[in-house]
């Protein structure tokens, strides 16, 4: 009983973290080419929007899913236009991608939509049959296995490629990089685009498979912890991504204690706990880590 117990905390966790590890994803894109996004929070919201909808109307969940990649990449590039080319203060076109997002969802939502189902949850054979570790890692949907395999090619782009070594460079010091020959103000703007589109995957995952519905204000923070999260792994992709499952973790076992009404407090302390954890750990760690020195600077060529 111990083991299943064990197993069905290990598994909410990794499924509450597979939106976190996406969207912190898209920060560690934007901040490494020196682009604050505080919009990932209605990227996500519009493209959950747009996903669940879309599949709903065609009753495919392949075309819902590239629905809500392409409404990311859409609001991505809404910010890349206001954050890069117009050169608007970041924090302020972030705000505006995230009150247009709730403004939209809420006046267009409608009810009485269904999907055909939800993604498929794909058990890998022999692996699956591990004790323990089996079920959690090798028995999930296909959103759990990309977020996974998209922070592990990441870090490789980031830090084994040209791309990689570019987009640090305009993050870092863009006059040199401009002076290099690399168009920052282009792979800014490429790159924030492109994050968009992880946005997307993040919202069609909460829509599409996590709950396979959706509801006014859906993603419910899950953007704005995402930056923590970025920053408490270092605005790298692997650190990031246990750092999300950490957080998904702390959840678990909250709501696992909740449930077996361990701790005799209200609910919403403990639904708390993960929040303030994570605000302790940010502290601690806060004096040690420092963002792109760029980042957040709209860049004036000489």
């Amino acid at each position: 009983m111990d083991e299943i117990r064990t197993v069905s905390v290990l598994s909410f966790s990794l499924r509450y973290a597979v939106p976190l590890i996406l969207a912190a994803m898209v920060g560690i894109i934007c901040e490494r080419s020196g682009v604050i996004n505080i919009g990932i929070e209605g990227q996500m919201l519009m493209s959950a929007f747009a996903g669940f909808f879309g599949a709903a109307i065609t009753g495919n969940l392949i075309l819902g899913t590239l629905i809500g990649i392409g409404t990311g990449m859409i609001m991505g590039g809404f910010l890349a236009v206001g954050a890069v080319t117009w050169k608007m203060d970041q924090i302020i076109a972030g705000t505006i991608i995230n009150i247009l997002a709730t403004g939209l969802t809420s006046f267009l939502y409608a009810q009485g939509y269904v999907l055909p189902g939800v993604t498929p949850t794909v058990r890998i054979p022999l692996l699956a049959d591990i004790p323990l570790v089996g079920p959690v890692l090798f028995n999930n949907g296909l959103f759990t296995y990309a977020a996974i395999i998209i922070s592990i090619v990441l870090w490789g782009l980031l830090f084994r490629t040209i791309w990689g070594l570019r987009t640090r460079s305009v993050g870092e010091k863009p006059s040199a990089a401009d002076t290099s020959g690399i168009g920052v103000q282009r792979l800014r703007f490429v790159n924030v685009t492109f994050a968009g589109g992880l946005a997307g995957l993040a919202g069609a995952y909460l829509a599409l498979e996590a709950a396979g519905t959706f509801e006014r204000g859906f993603t419910a923070g899950r953007g704005f912890t995402a930056l923590a999260i970025m920053i408490f792994g270092a605005w790298n992709p692997l650190g990031a991504m246990f750092a999300a499952i950490f957080f998904g973790l702390t959840q678990g076992v909250a709501s696992q204690l909740q449930a077996d009404e361990v701790l005799a407090i209200p609910p919403q302390f403990v639904n708390m706990l993960p929040y303030v954890l994570t605000i302790v750990l940010l502290a601690a760690v806060s004096g040690r880590i420092s963002p792109p020195a760029a980042v957040g600077k709209p860049y004036e060529k000489d």
